[in-house]
């Protein structure tokens, strides 16, 4: 791959990443995706990792922001092939010295809230953010928010996947933060094919541990 336009969400390379990221239903969502699966297989990894590097290698802008927690998983190593600094937002008691967010409603259940490093984001800066899932919006909204206090603006949310059920773009309209566009890594129906229908991946045992996260 070596430019941006040769990938597509529903193309081989796309299908690749989704045979190792099935989806479960957990705390009363139908789909939850969970990456664990291509971290544990390193070209799958390096491939998602590539594909990100790849869309943003000729767009200009001057941070990249990982949403808690698996933001942090992504971010980093798209941000040392850019050579752009990576900073992270996060959930409200993690992070000394920051600027903390307005609250805002989870996917699950309940409220939270995010930080930002102080100093982390500028006025005029260009900002990418990263986060493995959109569900709700509501995480991803709050860490614009945050952005555009500090004085920068979000190129783009990009994601691995977005839950399209859940109406994040209206959520987006709604908040004002429609000139933001969320672009996700790879199509929702070929998770759904390749994920929990790969026979070579087992689902017979699988628990929603009911813990809250």
């Amino acid at each position: 791959m070596t430019s941006r336009e040769e990938y597509v969400p529903d193309g081989a390379i796309a299908r690749r990443i989704a045979k190792v990221t099935p989806y479960f239903p957990f705390k009363g969502i139908d789909r939850f995706y969970d990456i664990g699966g291509f971290l544990a297989d390193p070209e799958a990894f390096s491939l998602a990792v590539e594909v990100l590097t790849e869309r943003y290698r000729q767009v200009e802008f001057n941070s990249i922001g990982g949403l808690d927690a698996r933001g942090f998983i992504l971010g980093p190593p798209v941000a040392l092939a850019l050579k752009k600094p990576f900073f992270m937002l996060r959930k409200k008691g993690k992070m000394p010295n920051c600027i903390l967010g307005s609250s805002y409603s989870k996917e699950y259940e309940g409220t939270d809230s995010l930080g930002i490093p102080r100093g982390a984001v500028k006025p005029g800066d260009k900002v990418l953010l990263i986060d493995d899932l959109v569900a709700t919006g509501g995480t991803l909204i709050a860490a614009i928010d945050l952005v555009k206090r500090c004085g920068g603006s979000v190129i783009e949310a990009a994601c691995v996947v977005e839950l399209k059920c859940l109406n994040a773009a209206e959520k987006f309209k709604a908040s004002g933060h429609q000139d933001v566009p969320i672009w996700a890594m790879m199509s929702e129906s070929i998770l759904t094919l390749d994920g929990l229908n790969d026979p070579s991946i087992p689902t017979d045992g699988y628990v929603d541990d009911g813990a809250p996260h």
